[in-house]
C-alpha cells in the first residue's frame, strides 16, 4: 500500500514536470506566433500587408526580433533599485506557469485537475501586478513608475467585475474545477445562459491585461512606455512574452467558463478532438482581442476607472443577483 502511495506521487511529480516543459516550450512558440498573428491583423485592419520580408509572408519576423532582443545589453540604470530591477522580469512570468497547471485543454489533457482551479489562477495573477509595481519602483524613472501605479488601480478596479462575473458561473456549477464547469456545458455554452456575465469577463479580462483600449500603464503619447521604459534586451521581453501569454490564459478561461472548453457546440464534437475545439476558441477570442487594439482609441484613465466602479460593478453585481435567484428557485 505504501510503495502504491510512493510511485502514485512520484508519477504525480514527473507529469508536473513534463508537463511545465511542454508549457515553457509551448509559451514560447505560442508569444512568437501571436506576435506575428497581431502584426498581421493590424496590417489587414489598417489596409496594409505588415510584415513581409523576412521568410514567406513574414512568419520569421518574429523569430529575428526574438534573436534581434536576446543579443542586445542588458541596461540597469545607476539610480534603479538593482534587486527589485533584476526581479520585476522574473516575477512577471511567474503566474503564466502557475495557470498552464490547471488550463483544460481536453478532457484528459490537464496536467493537474485541482477542486480549487480557478481561485488558483486568480490567486497567482496578482504576482503580475506586483511584478509591474516592482518594475516601476524599481527603475526609478517618474513615467514607469506613473504606469505602475495605473496598472495597479486599473487592476484592482476591474479584478472585482472580473470575479463577479466567474462567481455567476460558479453558483451554476457548484464547483471552481475546471473539469466539472467544462462538463456542465455539455448541452448549453454558458455564453448563452450568461451572456451578460461573458461580457463583463472580457471586457475586464481586457482591461487586466492591459490590452487597448485599456492600455493606460503603456500609453506611449504619455509615458513612453510606462512601466518598463527603462528596461532592455530580454527583460523587456520578457515582459512582452508574459503580456501574449497572459492573453492566451484569460482567452483560455473565457474559453473553458462561457465556450464550453474542449466540447464542440450543443455536444456535437463534428469529429474534431478536444483540443482542437479548445484551441479553435482559444484563438478566435484571441482574435478579438487583437481586433479590439486596432479599432477603439485609448480611453482616458478617469474614463477607464469609472466605466469599472460605475459601469461594470454594479451590472456584474446585479447579474450575480439574478443568478443566484434563479439558481435558488430552481
Amino acid at each position: 500500500m505504501t510503495e502504491t502511495v510512493v510511485a502514485a506521487a512520484g508519477s504525480g511529480w514527473l507529469r508536473i514536470i513534463i508537463g511545465l516543459i511542454v508549457v515553457l516550450l509551448f509559451s514560447q512558440l505560442n508569444a512568437l506566433f501571436l506576435v506575428w498573428l497581431e502584426r498581421k491583423v493590424a496590417g489587414h485592419i489598417q489596409l496594409r500587408p505588415g510584415p513581409m520580408e523576412v521568410g514567406p509572408h513574414g512568419i520569421l519576423q518574429t523569430i529575428a526580433d526574438g534573436i534581434k532582443l536576446v543579443g542586445k545589453e542588458l541596461i540597469t540604470p545607476r539610480s534603479a533599485d538593482r534587486i527589485l530591477f533584476v526581479i520585476a522580469p522574473v516575477l512577471v512570468f511567474m503566474p503564466v506557469l502557475v495557470a498552464f497547471l490547471v488550463l483544460p485543454f481536453d478532457q484528459h489533457l490537464i496536467i493537474r485537475d485541482m477542486n480549487v482551479g480557478l481561485l488558483l489562477i486568480f490567486a497567482f495573477s496578482t504576482f503580475s501586478v506586483l511584478a509591474i509595481l516592482l518594475g516601476g519602483w524599481a527603475s526609478n524613472n517618474k513615467y514607469a513608475l506613473l504606469g505602475a501605479i495605473r496598472s495597479v488601480a486599473q487592476n484592482v478596479a476591474y479584478e472585482i467585475p472580473l470575479l463577479l462575473s466567474v462567481m455567476s458561473v460558479v453558483l451554476m456549477t457548484h464547483s471552481f474545477r475546471f473539469s466539472e464547469i467544462v462538463a456542465a456545458q455539455h448541452r448549453f455554452w454558458f455564453i448563452f445562459l450568461q451572456p451578460v456575465a461573458g461580457l463583463i469577463f472580457f471586457i475586464a479580462a481586457t482591461a487586466e491585461t492591459n490590452r487597448a483600449p485599456f492600455d493606460i500603464p503603456e500609453a506611449e503619447s504619455e509615458l513612453i512606455a510606462g512601466f518598463h521604459t527603462e528596461y532592455s534586451g530580454m527583460r523587456f521581453g520578457l515582459f512582452f512574452l508574459a503580456e501574449y501569454t497572459n492573453m492566451f490564459i484569460v482567452s483560455a478561461v473565457a474559453a473553458s467558463l462561457f465556450f464550453g472548453g474542449w466540447q464542440g457546440p450543443f455536444g456535437f464534437s463534428l469529429g474534431l478532438p478536444g483540443l482542437v475545439w479548445f484551441l479553435i476558441k482559444v484563438y478566435i477570442l484571441l482574435f478579438v482581442l487583437m481586433w479590439f487594439r486596432w479599432t477603439f482609441p485609448r480611453v482616458r484613465f478617469d474614463q477607464l476607472m469609472n466605466f469599472s466602479w460605475k459601469v461594470m460593478i454594479p451590472l456584474s453585481l446585479a447579474n450575480l443577483l439574478v443568478t443566484a435567484v434563479v439558481v435558488k428557485l430552481i
